[in-house]
């Protein structure tokens, strides 16, 4: 919660994998408000106060996952939502003749976009379960480096292709990351 509220302050892209983050760390301990406060929350070096306050954001986001059926799989509307004011800025920020550097570096990412998607299609079911949720760039941008980052977690080799896909990737989310916070500090002036 309090890395959360920091990093939603500072650093959207950040914040929303912290979040996803969150909601694997829920479902890893069943739900369960009980085992997380007492497997996971008793482990921070925090006085019981701000242990209460964990708890119940905790509390909150069972109850989400509960009432929005996402206990096996998906995302919270909360994240939905960002993820969908980071992909409604994108659009804006491609289609203003002011940021030229953005999309620059938008179309420089892009064949790495298509790659991942191309590698993560199996099938033609996937195929098609993909063309149905059409899932957008920014988000497959998200679930690479999410994927990533499990993968670190977990240890396991990564690809030196793979490396130079995130590294490029995380480049051009960090400039989405940052054209956001502007946004909401200050304005965006987009042009004709």
């Amino acid at each position: 919660m309090f890395v959360a509220q920091q990093l939603r302050k500072n650093n959207i892209a950040e914040y929303l994998l912290y979040m996803w983050q969150v909601e694997d760390i829920i479902r890893a301990y069943g739900c369960s408000l009980t085992t997380i406060r007492r497997e996971y929350i008793s482990q921070f070096d925090y006085d019981d106060e701000k242990k209460d306050e964990l708890t119940d954001w905790y509390g909150d986001l069972i109850r989400m996952i509960n009432q929005e059926g996402c206990r096996e799989r998906g995302h919270l509307q909360i994240n939905r939502v960002v993820m969908m004011q980071l992909i409604e800025l994108h659009q804006q920020l491609l289609e203003s003749p002011k940021f030229v550097f953005y999309n620059s570096e938008y179309y420089k990412v892009l064949p790495f976009i298509v790659e991942l998607r191309n590698r993560g299609v199996r099938s033609e079911e996937e195929c098609n379960e993909v063309r149905e949720r059409e899932e957008n760039e920014i988000e497959t941008c998200f679930n690479a480096l999410y994927g990533t980052m499990m993968l670190r977690l977990k240890k396991k080799e990564i690809s030196q292709n793979t490396q130079h896909a995130i590294k490029e990737i995380t480049t051009f989310i960090g400039m989405l990351s940052d054209y956001y916070k502007k946004e909401r500090e200050e304005g965006l002036d987009m042009g004709d």
